[in-house]
């Protein structure tokens, strides 16, 4: 990303080992190998201390993947993913019970402060009118009545701030929960847009089930192949859809041309937090330019492209596969990383923020 330089993170060793960061049980094995030290430092850590984090990234990044994935690894029990999105998304259900929505209007006549009435803002999301933008004062509310239902542990926040306005909010959210005196950190994420834009164009969901793969990135067992358009595609693998064919989602051939101008605006949004000055920031990148691979990364670490072939001899198709090259924004060719190795990133990083 311009004018953020986002260093290139070591997680190389040189001996022989690999692991299938596919499977659970390998992918654990694989964290305990490269940052078990540190990953035994945030646990001890978290029995009597808690953290926010802001995750900053593009639409599609990666936000809640990596957090996730960081609490599988280093605690279940004390660590939260809190998705803003999905939170608002929640109050419809809310919405619909009498008692509910009852406390609900009586927590933010408490809290919320801002420029639109509280009976229009409550009108907007019953009804999911788009022509009433929920103001910053109610999100932050809304976020805040989640973490103290949470109670004390360390949270990944995921679509908050959104807007340049509210960077200058999360900047004090801390100091709106009582129990909060421990640090607060922005997690900086820089995906090529050419990655995100590949995801979305070879996503495929099953009609049945809904399930989402990819043919280029995550495919099924079994593939098929349309002679008459000559193209492969991916049986769901849910025995309920009896192997189903996958299709493209309506709308994602276009890639990110539906969601440029929100991408842009992660972008904007990330530039500015990055120029502030008093606060922790972590930046992840999910790339290495292909000629520095080998010095950064190793094999098994690379994001796999999965591409298919039909033997003749048996009329059957093999699934192969070879590291994905993509060109970032500046059009350099690089190598897309597996989730796995941002995370040891984020594990070394986050240790090195927290003085441990």
């Amino acid at each position: 990303m311009q004018d953020i330089e986002f260093p290139i993170f070591k997680t190389r060793m040189d001996d022989k080992k690999s692991f299938d960061l596919t499977d659970p049980v390998a992918r654990r094995e694989y964290f305990e190998y490269k940052a078990g030290a540190e990953i035994k430092k945030l646990q001890n850590y978290l029995q009597h201390n808690t953290f926010i984090i802001y995750l900053l990234g593009k639409k599609s990044s990666g936000k809640g993947t990596y957090s996730k994935m960081l609490k599988e690894i280093i605690s279940q029990e004390k660590i939260e993913h809190l998705s803003v999105g999905d939170l608002i998304r929640s109050f419809d259900k809310v919405l619909q019970d009498p008692q509910k929505k009852e406390e609900l209007i009586l927590f933010l006549k408490k809290k919320y402060r801002g420029p639109t009435p509280l009976e229009d803002l409550i009108k907007a999301m019953e009804e999911r009118s788009t022509k009433v933008l929920l103001p910053s004062e109610l999100i932050l509310a809304l976020v805040e009545r989640e973490i103290t239902s949470l109670g004390k542990k360390a949270i990944f926040i995921d679509g908050f701030p959104r807007d340049i306005d509210q960077v200058s909010y999360s900047l004090f959210f801390k100091n709106l929960i009582d129990y909060r005196n421990d640090p607060d950190i922005f997690v900086l994420i820089d995906v090529p847009t050419t990655i995100i834009d590949q995801r979305v164009k070879n996503r495929v969901i099953c009609p049945q089930c809904n399930t989402s793969r990819s043919l280029k990135l995550l495919p099924t067992k079994e593939v098929g192949y349309d002679k008459e358009s000559d193209e492969f595609y991916l049986m769901c693998d849910n025995f309920d859809c009896k192997k189903a064919r996958m299709v493209t989602k309506e709308g994602d051939e276009l890639g990110i041309e539906p969601i440029r101008a929100r991408l842009e605006k992660d972008e904007t949004l990330m530039k500015q937090v990055y120029g502030m000055h008093g606060i922790s920031k972590i930046l992840l990148r999910n790339s290495i330019p292909k000629d520095r691979v080998d010095e950064f990364a190793n094999d098994y670490e690379i994001t796999p492209e999965y591409y298919y072939h039909i033997e003749a001899a048996n009329n059957t198709i093999e699934t192969k596969e070879k590291p994905w090259e993509i060109n970032d924004d500046q059009g350099v060719a690089c190598n897309s990383l597996m989730p796995p190795p941002v995370v040891v990133s984020l594990i070394k990083q986050l240790v090195k923020e927290l003085g441990l």
